[in-house]
């Protein structure tokens, strides 16, 4: 069987690692051949291709980023976009296809199994919202990466008797937030799930400072947001700018600022404000991350050959499950009440809290 594949939205680690299991055991168990597709769904548009055999996913499997690039090209959106990519695989004579991607990306996978094409999808997120697995891969590195961040900075905060402010990826859910929040000891952690009242926190901060504690660390996501009848926010997330992309998303950022002024403002604590941004989906994954992109590029060539199509690879239970696309896109998957509520026993109450 001939198989396409494509890597959309935003890179993370593990992706390579997924195509190189895709086409190992395509080639070693099914005799497939397989057709990368460059740029995310821009490469079916556009007939932007490159072979993809042994030689090319040879040494991947710790490199981040994709071989074959991304983009957040929205095939539905665009006229004929859907045609243009059916029409593509046609050309090709592929008979299947692998789309790798979050929920923007499978919502288009979607789209085109509607439209008749045979597509089989594979979760990446690195904000872990996806719905119908409990892991995605990428996560884990950049849970790693925060802590280490968090680590380094405790020690110059610790220094400078200063507050420091972090803020993480997160958009929609508080995953990375909340994981590495516990992971690095921070002292607050704010997430888009609950949004926070400013002069809480700042008293929060100020009980630690009166039992010696001089510095403190809060971890904020970039989605998080203010309580709607407190100033400056009201409760809506930060953006950069009024810009979209193509589906629909404003350009976080700016969150961990605002609150970093807001907090010296109210506290009279010297307070500094560390944007990770992009380091966060740099570098080699994690080796968690690089079974598990394994596990599901090898559970997704299977489902090709069980004709599993419209379906997404999940993990369940620490098992790769197939599960309808529609439904891993119908939500997100955000921080549950459970968890927030058993995380919060680790900080210290503040009156009318």
């Amino acid at each position: 069987m001939k198989v396409g594949m494509l890597t959309g939205g935003g890179d993370c680690p593990g992706l390579n690692a997924v195509i190189r299991a895709v086409v190992r055991k395509g080639i070693f168990h099914y005799n497939d051949t397989f057709l990368g597709f460059l740029e995310g769904w821009r490469g079916l548009l556009e007939d932007k291709t490159m072979a993809l055999d042994l030689s090319a996913v040879a040494g991947i499997l710790p490199r981040g980023g994709t071989i074959l690039r991304t983009s957040r090209t929205n095939a539905g959106k665009r006229p004929d976009g859907i045609e243009t990519c059916a029409a593509t695989l046609t050309k090709h004579g592929v008979e299947a296809l692998i789309a790798i991607g979050g929920d923007d990306t499978l919502s288009v996978a979607q789209k085109l199994h509607e439209y008749g094409v045979k597509v089989v999808g594979v979760p990446k997120t690195i904000d872990n919202d996806l719905a119908g697995t409990d892991f995605c891969f990428g996560f884990d590195t950049a849970v790693g990466i925060v802590c280490e961040a968090i680590d380094r900075v405790h020690t110059t905060a610790e220094a400078h008797n200063r507050v420091i402010v972090v803020e993480v990826m997160g958009r929609d859910a508080g995953w990375i937030a909340m994981y590495s929040g516990i992971a690095g000891g921070a002292d607050v952690i704010l997430i888009p799930e609950r949004p926070f009242n400013i002069d809480k926190i700042a008293e929060s901060l100020r009980q630690r400072h009166e039992r010696g504690r001089y510095f403190s660390i809060v971890v904020v996501a970039e989605g998080a947001k203010f309580s709607a009848d407190v100033d400056p926010a009201h409760g809506a997330p930060v953006v950069q700018d009024m810009g979209k992309d193509e589906f629909g998303h404003a350009k976080l950022g700016g969150i961990g600022n605002i609150l970093a002024r807001e907090i010296e403002k109210r506290t009279g604590y010297e307070t500094r404000n560390v944007v990770l941004g992009h380091i966060q989906r740099g570098g080699s994954p994690s080796a968690f991350d690089r079974v598990l992109a394994t596990r599901y590029g090898l559970g997704a060539i299977d489902m090709v050959h069980r004709g599993e199509f419209g379906s997404m690879a999940a993990l369940r239970s620490n098992k790769i499950v197939s599960i309808p696309l529609k439904d891993a896109i119908a939500k997100t998957r955000t921080v549950d009440d459970d968890m927030i509520e058993m995380v919060e026993g680790l900080f210290e109450k503040v009156a009318g809290k």
